[in-house]
């Protein structure tokens, strides 16, 4: 069903995906950002103390309050594709003068990925 040819197709689509993902953070658009999303995704980690987790939506207003990253640096891509799932690994630094390191889950769906779940490790500052 997904031969080395399609693999590395949908290792393109989701680096495209994930270059909207950091264009988004450094302008500041939640219109950017909405799309690459699933309707049900979610959210979760730790700001400081307190557990940040829920549906997707307390990530656009988190980004929406702290407004655009234009100085946001993406650090290495890391992509694990099998058939319809994937997950990909970047470090963030800057994001509004924080450090993450964000972990994604994907899915292929009528052929066109899109993030399930985003859960991110904010850096001690």
């Amino acid at each position: 069903m997904n031969n080395a040819n399609q693999g590395g197709d949908d290792r393109a689509q989701i680096t495209a995906l994930m270059q909207s993902y950091i264009d988004a953070g450094r302008s500041g658009s939640i219109a950017t950002l909405r799309p690459i999303f699933h309707e049900l995704a979610t959210i979760c980690g730790y700001v400081g103390p307190d557990l940040f987790a829920g549906p997707i939506e307390m990530f656009f207003d988190w980004h929406a309050d702290n407004g655009p990253a234009a100085n946001l640096v993406a650090g290495d891509m890391r992509i694990d594709v099998e058939g319809s799932a994937a997950s990909v690994r970047i470090e963030l630094d800057n994001w509004t003068g924080h450090r993450f390191s964000d972990f994604f889950t994907l899915v292929k769906i009528d052929n066109r990925w899109q993030i399930m779940s985003k859960v991110f490790y904010l850096h001690p500052e």
